[in-house]
Order: C-alpha cells, then sequence, then structure tokens
C-alpha cells in the first residue's frame, strides 16, 4: 500500500513540476528579454561595491595570474538577465553519497547546461583527516559548496561571454574606484587570510616583496582576488604562497611561478 502511494506521488510531482516547466517557457516566450536593458541591469549591478568585492577571483594557468567570474557573479548575472532558471538539486541520497545536479536552462532559447556529480559525505581538515558527515545540515552544507563550481560553469555556459567579460570589467572599475588602503583594511585582510587559510603575514609579504603596510591599491585587489580563489575552492594555497612542511622544515616552493 505504502508503495503504491508513493509511487503515485511520485508521478504526481512530475507531472506537476513538467507544467511548472511548461509555463515558464510560455511565459519567456510571450515575455522575451529585452538584452539591451539585460545589460544595462547587469552593468548596474556590477557597480555595487559588495557585489564587486566578491565577484572575482584569481587563479594561475600557464604561468600567469587569470581573473575569472565567482559563482555569485555568475548568479547576479543571470538573475538580471531575465527568463533563466538555474539552481542545484539532490537526485538522489544514501548512507556514503549524493547523487547531485547542477543546472542552468535559458527558457527563451531552450538552451540548457547540465553537470551531474556526486557528493561523498566525508569532510577533510588538516587536523581531524576525514571525518563521516551524519547530520543532514552538515551534508547539506557539502552538497552546497561542491555545487557551486559547477552551478557556477552551467550558468556561464548559456550566458555570452561578451556579457560576462563586460561585468568583470565593470567590476574592476568598482573595486578601483571603492579600494581603501588603511592600516584596519590591512589587517582584516591578513587576518582573514591567517585565520581561514593558515596564511601567514610573512607569506603574504613573500609573495608581494614588499611589507604589508606599503601594499598598493593593485596589490591590495590582486590579494582579495586570492581570497576568494581560496575561499570558492578555485585554487589551494600552495598555488599562491610558500609553504613550509612542518614535518621536516622544508620548504616548498610555489607549484607554478605566477608572473
Amino acid at each position: 500500500m505504502n508503495e503504491t502511494k508513493n509511487t503515485s506521488l511520485t508521478q504526481i510531482e512530475s507531472q506537476r513540476a513538467i507544467q511548472e516547466v511548461q509555463a515558464a517557457m510560455v511565459i519567456a516566450k510571450k515575455f522575451p528579454r529585452d538584452p539591451i536593458l539585460a545589460v544595462d541591469r547587469i552593468i548596474n549591478a556590477c557597480t555595487r561595491k559588495t557585489l564587486a568585492e566578491g565577484a572575482l577571483y584569481s587563479y594561475p594557468r600557464g604561468g600567469m595570474e587569470v581573473t575569472g567570474p565567482t559563482i555569485r557573479l555568475a548568479e547576479a548575472i543571470a538573475q538580471e538577465w531575465g527568463n533563466l532558471q538555474f539552481g542545484i538539486r539532490e537526485l538522489e541520497q544514501n548512507d556514503k553519497e549524493s547523487t547531485v545536479e547542477a543546472f542552468a536552462w535559458d527558457l527563451e532559447k531552450n538552451t540548457r547546461q547540465v553537470k551531474t556529480f556526486t557528493v561523498p559525505h566525508v569532510r577533510y581538515t588538516k587536523t581531524n583527516g576525514l571525518t563521516k558527515l551524519t547530520d543532514p545540515r552538515d551534508i547539506y552544507e557539502q552538497i552546497a559548496n561542491q555545487g557551486a563550481r559547477r552551478l557556477r560553469a552551467c550558468i556561464l555556459g548559456v550566458i555570452p561571454g561578451d556579457i560576462v567579460e563586460a561585468a568583470q570589467k565593470q567590476c574592476e572599475v568598482t573595486l578601483a574606484a571603492n579600494v581603501e588602503i588603511t592600516p584596519e583594511t590591512i589587517k582584516n585582510l591578513s587576518d582573514a587570510f591567517n585565520n581561514e587559510f593558515q596564511v601567514t603575514i610573512e607569506q603574504l609579504q613573500e609573495r608581494l616583496q614588499c611589507k604589508l603596510e606599503a601594499l598598493r591599491p593593485a596589490q591590495y585587489l590582486q590579494l582579495k582576488k586570492i581570497y576568494v580563489s581560496l575561499r570558492d575552492g578555485m585554487s589551494k594555497i600552495s598555488d599562491w604562497f610558500v609553504v613550509v612542511d612542518s614535518q621536516n622544515n622544508s620548504v616548498k616552493q610555489l607549484n607554478e611561478e605566477i608572473v
């Protein structure tokens, strides 16, 4: 009886989801986006300091430092672009892992990007190693963290590249116009590196080849992008800083020298 009831509920839910998607596509066709207005909204959103501060990250590639849009910027672009559905949903879960789907769907053009992946119910830390997750909230957070990069890739796969580039440039302009180098902002940034990634002031200064008190605006913005990159898991500490091996006190040089 219960199995029959569950099957019936699943079918009803499936039909409801199909009807919702069909209705959304009809509305999108009836009220298409104005690309010019949509781009204006995106650029205007990128003039907000709060968005710009978390909009860009840096990562090493081919001996160069490349800047890219974070998931926060990708979501802001998608929201202002309009007629776009995107998100992360759990397809299946067992005691060990979850099967998850990240997607972005342009309802107007019927262009869709989907990435399906597996998230093990474990968390790794330097102090405790691998820890099995049993709390539903911990599992949810793990899925959200693992899904962010896939969702970002899906959104950027359906948004025209020139629009993403324009948004990045505006965020750069916003950051440059609002950069504030004070002893307090320098301390806040160095504390964030130390507290979250155990990156010391000495490592920061080695990276920049200058004292933190002598930071220039461009260097400060560079560190902010590196911080965002580490926070979002787009790069690792050894990509940017000299790392000391605590077991033999030897120094591991950067995996790749950044120009």
